[in-house]
């Protein structure tokens, strides 16, 4: 299973982000979960402080290009194998920084590659 970092995570049902989490949790993966608001979905803490975390797989992006570069150092940090860029959160600029750091980026949603069983 794939230890997850959702970034732009939400209480809200209705956002992409509670989905993504909800759906991960279903297929099994561990999560971890960062917003802008502290709060808990899941029995899981969304955190607003960037924690460093082990043994990270993904970080999953559901904050948009524009908010994006406050965070490059901090994903840079963790080492992820894959950054998903989800629908609206693309951005060539961190994409191409993040491959020149051996990180793949992958311009994709979540919710489908679980879906298929592609993730």
């Amino acid at each position: 299973m794939k230890k997850t970092l959702i970034i732009g995570a939400s209480n809200n049902p209705d956002r992409y982000a509670y989905k993504a989490a909800e759906r991960l949790l279903a297929h099994g993966h561990e999560i971890e979960l960062l917003g802008l608001r502290p709060d808990a979905i899941f029995d899981k803490t969304i955190d607003t402080q960037r924690k460093q975390y082990e043994n990270l797989d993904t970080v999953t992006l559901y904050v948009g290009p524009q908010r994006q570069p406050e965070y490059y150092d901090y994903i840079l940090s963790l080492k992820p194998k894959r950054v998903i860029f989800n629908p609206g959160t693309e951005n060539v600029e961190f994409e191409s920084m993040l491959q020149k750091n051996g990180i793949e980026a992958e311009e994709s949603c979540t919710l489908v590659l679980l879906g298929t069983g592609q993730y």
